[in-house]
């Protein structure tokens, strides 16, 4: 075998490799966020259950949710040293143990801690995730490889939970969290086998971290996605009275329009990854564009089934396409902060995905519920300004480039 055959084998093993990180890695994604939303599917049984109210298991939902927007950064923050590869396995580990709680029965306060655990873990996993599909692939492939992440846990929300609300509503709702947890091991085994080490740089502290993480530029960019994810949710929110009241769509018609949205933000992501690499910063303006004008059309065309649906499409697809450019932007801006930077965007996101739809609520008591439409619109165009402004934030040069410039140049 020749030199050149020699490398082209060499590139092959690598590319295979990589594609087996990835796969695991979207499995991982996928599985923990089954299990963020299998409450949401199957929220009467828990509360029949439990013997609480409606409204008491919906917060179990939003401690999954605090959980990840704030437990995982500050996890990120404290373990920011340590190895990719141990803190995935960890992380998968902790996670498959708080998902044995509801599994194997515990009560009503055991379970809203044990959400809010398996929600900071799943911050942590997303973050250490990210960090370790960008190091086994090429540097023009980083965007990509940030979409399959990102893409396993819009999959879980297109297929993982409708197919495990039917799951429960065979075999109960703690025997989904016994199919998660089954998953998980599987998971972690092959994590186990495949992860590469990825260790942090050696000046790479948490301090200094922080410092580059949260620098204007990067929050700026943030914004954008709480903006973008803020707009859609005001709206999609109230998607079922919307189709109620304008479209008059009831029953089992419905359920095709909210596949429709769950399948198209799975679409969305993952080929939102190509268009992070070509220019991240263009597609958050063409994807908040995109969402505006698709929520125009939900309020202008409404009444018509078949316009709602494009509508519903085009929010899902354009929207959740800014996922990887949003991932890429924050860790580029971030520069030595990227390891902690990484656990920001799904912070921003799940801030966003509340704020939204606590102002679609106050805009339907207010105006009916086509003025939660409406508040996504203003939401929407306000998302294209800031967009557009942090287009011009450039990746910070590291100072050893600077002064490595030949002089006068």
């Amino acid at each position: 075998m020749n030199e050149g055959e020699q490398k082209m084998m060499s590139n092959r093993v690598a590319t295979n490799r990589a594609g087996a990180v990835l796969a695991v890695l979207f499995a991982g994604a996928f599985v923990m966020g089954c299990a963020e939303m299998l409450v949401v599917g199957m929220i009467d049984l828990v509360s029949a259950d439990l013997q609480v109210s409606i409204a008491a298991a919906g917060a179990l939902v939003t401690a999954n949710a605090l959980g990840l927007a704030i437990g995982g950064p500050l996890l990120t923050f404290f373990v920011t040293r340590f190895d990719r590869r141990h803190v995935l396995l960890v992380a998968t580990s902790v996670f498959l143990l708080a998902n044995l709680l509801p599994a194997l029965g515990a009560d009503y306060p055991v379970l809203v801690v044990a959400r809010v655990v398996i929600g900071a873990v799943q911050g942590l996993f997303i973050a250490a995730a990210m960090v370790t599909a960008t190091s086994v692939v090429p540097p023009h492939r980083t965007g990509r490889a940030m979409a399959v992440v990102i893409s396993g846990f819009a999959t879980s929300s297109a297929l993982g939970l409708p197919l495990g609300t039917l799951l429960g509503q065979a075999v109960g709702w703690r025997g989904s969290f016994i199919a998660v947890v089954v998953v998980t091991a599987i998971v972690l085994a092959l994590l186990f086998m495949l992860l590469p080490s990825v260790p942090t740089a050696a000046d790479g502290g948490a301090v200094g971290q922080a410092k580059h993480a949260f620098a204007p530029r990067v929050l700026a960019v943030l914004f954008v996605s709480f903006l973008t994810f803020a707009g859609m949710l005001a709206a999609i929110t109230y998607l079922v009275p919307f189709l109620d009241e304008v479209t008059g769509l009831t029953g089992p018609v419905v359920t095709a329009y909210l596949l429709i949205y769950g399948v198209s933000t799975a679409v969305g992501s993952f080929a939102g990854g190509r268009f992070a690499d070509a220019n991240a910063s263009r597609m958050l303006i063409i994807g908040a564009v995109g969402v505006a004008i698709s929520l125009a059309v939900m309020l202008v065309f409404g009444a018509n089934a078949w316009m709602a649906g494009v509508a519903v499409l085009g929010v899902g697809l354009l929207g959740m396409a800014t996922g990887p450019s949003i991932q890429h932007r924050v860790v580029s801006l971030s520069g030595p902060g990227a390891p902690l930077a990484a656990s920001l965007p799904a912070s921003a996101v799940n801030a966003g995905i509340a704020f939204g739809a606590f102002t679609g609520g106050l805009a339907i008591e207010a105006g009916g519920v086509s003025s939660a439409v409406v508040a996504g619109i203003i939401i929407s165009v306000v998302a294209i300004g800031v967009a557009w402004a942090t287009s011009f934030l450039k990746v910070p040069v590291p100072a050893a480039a600077v002064v490595a410039e030949p002089a006068g140049r």
